[in-house]
């Protein structure tokens, strides 16, 4: 098992089953390619059954008018071939390696000093929040904010640096800092695969 935000794997040709959870509202996740609607109701765990006959990116949705932020909820699934597939689940068991580069060091060191870390879990390090996603493996995915921007460095910043202009409503605050400290923690993070 190994937990990501924004995209699901799963080994092609194999049955998986997805636990599926609600903390406030009713959802419905929807992969049309794999699966059909699955209603999240708070309160109750649901079960959908995946299965990828074919390797590829399959794109999943909130179906169900849940809020603001419905229609900036989408996430991928990846079908890897097994073996593929236990490379990637082996690479996501490990925690982060530690930040070779001056800045990329640094950038973690402003990230445990600030509120990322309050939020945000990087394994194998101070960092420990439950709030948000885990980003020890960030670098690795392929989008953020629930499939809402590519992950490229350019990106990252522009979240950070306002994560409501791209997802209004979003609990992610704002974090005030100086360019060279955005630079520094998103170079930080680009470490994170």
């Amino acid at each position: 098992l190994a937990e990501t935000a924004n995209e699901i794997h799963i080994p092609v040709g194999r049955p998986v089953v997805v636990k599926l959870n609600s903390d406030d509202v009713i959802h419905s996740l929807w992969i049309p390619n794999l699966a059909g609607k699955k209603d999240l109701i708070p309160g109750r765990t649901a079960v959908m059954h995946l299965q990828a006959d074919r390797p590829g990116v399959y794109r999943g949705q909130c179906a169900e008018f849940c809020g603001y932020q419905h229609a900036l909820m989408g996430l991928l699934v990846v079908a890897h071939p097994p073996a593929e597939f236990e490379s990637w689940l082996q690479a996501q068991r490990k925690p982060a390696a530690e930040p070779g580069e001056p800045r990329a060091q640094r950038g973690q060191q402003l990230f445990q000093s600030l509120s990322c870390a309050m939020c945000h879990t990087v394994q194998g390090t101070q960092a420990g929040g439950k709030r948000a996603p885990d980003l020890t493996h960030l670098a690795s995915r392929r989008t953020l904010a629930a499939g809402t921007l590519p992950n490229t460095p350019e990106q990252l910043a522009s979240w950070i640096a306002d994560p409501q202009r791209f997802k209004p409503g979003t609990n992610m605050p704002a974090t005030p800092m100086s360019a060279e400290d955005l630079q520094a923690i998103v170079a930080y993070l680009g470490t994170l695969k």
